[in-house]
């Protein structure tokens, strides 16, 4: 028992001095040895292979299938607007089948509607061989299947093991790091090592994700004082962006490990870290942030203004709150390639641990950031037309569709008042394109 024990703890140091010397010391550096890049290479051509594979041993090809992502929609939809169409139905007297364009639109609606498919992992166009995306993917050859079941031992059997323990490393790192240097006193020297620190422990994180990033227009990174605000796919997204610079966090207060580690990091740099009770204190979060940026010396808030995870696939609608404060905004448009990996978080289908058991069990994480120019909001511009307006901006920019849906939507009921608003809608509709008789007459007479 205790050759075996020695021999497990020979072994479990060799392991660590290994991952220590050819992954965490040149992260640390922010060099690279190619290994990154040689695992990515291989990994393309083996999806590549896999691709030509699949499309050759479907019997009955189906170019629909393959060639057209499934966020295109089941259902064939036409796009006219609703006022053309009613305007169409509609003849001098009203006709119980008009009905039915109604009961077709209700349809639709719950079939496949535009907002709680949002809410569920992007289909792929070909089998990544993580998950078998189309039934046309299953079995098509022993290749293809023994390759999967090798992929299987290698994700599970080595990876996972190894992004484990980078994990670990990256994560005692940051809170043995920023609780040391919280203790330091304010100044120029706290806040350069705060920044080292960060950086370095993010860089490790990535690392341990397989992470391979492509930031675009670096000249319009977010600058001290100001804001700044992307889109919101995954909880990973704040390591994306601070793998590249550092960022003030803003959020609640969590318990557990997520506590400890807002807890140590808070004292190195100026998070901005909420109770449960003062969230609901809107003024009060505003009067916080506005106290952070009117501060040109403390690192840029990074805000994902949509408040939950949506999938890679859209832009919801921007909470207003973070374009009441004032200030610079500098918007940042993040894309993931679901080739390699699901970077979504669907929180109402996975807790925190599956998810990141998934992630760590993926082939890769890659993801483009583009940073774009800063905007300020416009004279007589609201908040809300400000937030719509950056909204658009990142949503063109990362190639993302632009709703205008409350992500809330993902737990909570559509609200009263919005149904009756799209009630009124409809009966507006109905009345301007209808009948001009006594159905108008008497709407007017009202």
């Amino acid at each position: 028992m205790e050759e075996l024990g020695s021999l497990a703890l020979s072994l479990g140091m060799a392991w660590l001095s290994l991952v220590i010397t050819l992954i965490v010391l040149p992260s640390a550096l922010g060099i690279s040895l190619g290994i990154s890049e040689a695992y990515m290479w291989v990994l393309v051509k083996t999806l590549e292979w896999a691709t030509i594979r699949i499309e050759k041993g479907v019997k009955k090809p189906q170019p629909q299938i393959l060639k057209i992502p499934a966020a295109n929609g089941i259902i064939e939809r036409d796009e006219t607007p609703m006022e053309k169409e009613i305007t169409g139905l509609h003849r001098m007297e009203f006709q119980f089948a008009d009905m039915f364009y109604f009961c077709r639109k209700g349809f639709e609606a719950i079939v496949e509607d535009e907002v709680t498919q949002r809410f569920s992992s992007e289909e792929l166009v070909s089998w990544n061989l993580l998950t078998r995306t189309n039934v046309n993917f299953h079995y098509v050859s022993l290749r293809l299947t023994v390759v999967w079941v090798i992929g299987v031992i290698v994700r599970y059997c080595f990876l996972l093991p190894l992004r484990f323990t980078l994990a670990a490393i990256g994560i005692i790192s940051m809170i043995v790091g920023t609780t040391v240097v919280g203790q330091l006193p304010n100044g120029s020297l706290k806040n350069y090592l705060s920044e080292v620190v960060h950086l370095t422990c993010s860089r490790i994180l990535v690392r341990a994700l397989s992470g391979t990033i492509h930031y675009h227009n670096k000249e319009n990174k977010p600058q001290k004082g100001g804001i700044c605000v992307a889109n919101h796919t995954s909880p990973i997204d704040a390591i994306i962006l601070t793998n590249d610079g550092c960022y003030a966090m803003v959020g609640q207060v969590h318990g557990g490990l997520m506590g400890v580690i807002q807890r140590a990091t808070v004292k190195a740099c100026p998070h901005v870290w909420f109770e449960r009770s003062e969230i609901k204190d809107r003024h009060l979060v505003t009067k916080r942030l506005r106290e952070h940026v009117a501060d040109k010396n403390k690192l840029p808030i990074l805000i994902f203004p949509e408040g939950t995870c949506i999938n890679n696939t859209s832009v919801m609608m921007f909470k207003k709150g973070s374009f009441e404060i004032g200030g610079t905004i500098y918007p940042v448009a993040i894309k993931y390639d679901p080739q390699f990996g699901d970077a979504f978080w669907n929180s109402s289908k996975y807790n925190i641990v599956s998810y990141l058991l998934r992630i760590m069990t993926s082939w890769a994480i890659v993801c483009h950031v583009w940073y774009m120019p800063p905007m300020v909001r416009n004279e007589g511009e609201d908040a809300v037309q400000f937030a719509n307006r950056v909204r658009s901006a990142i949503a063109r920019q990362g190639g993302l569709t632009e709703l205008p849906w409350d992500g809330g939507l993902k737990r909570a009921k559509v609200k009263d008042s919005f149904k009756e608003e799209q009630q009124k809608n409809y009966s507006k509709m109905l009345v301007r394109n209808g009948s001009q008789g006594s159905l108008s007459a008497g709407t007017e007479s009202d």
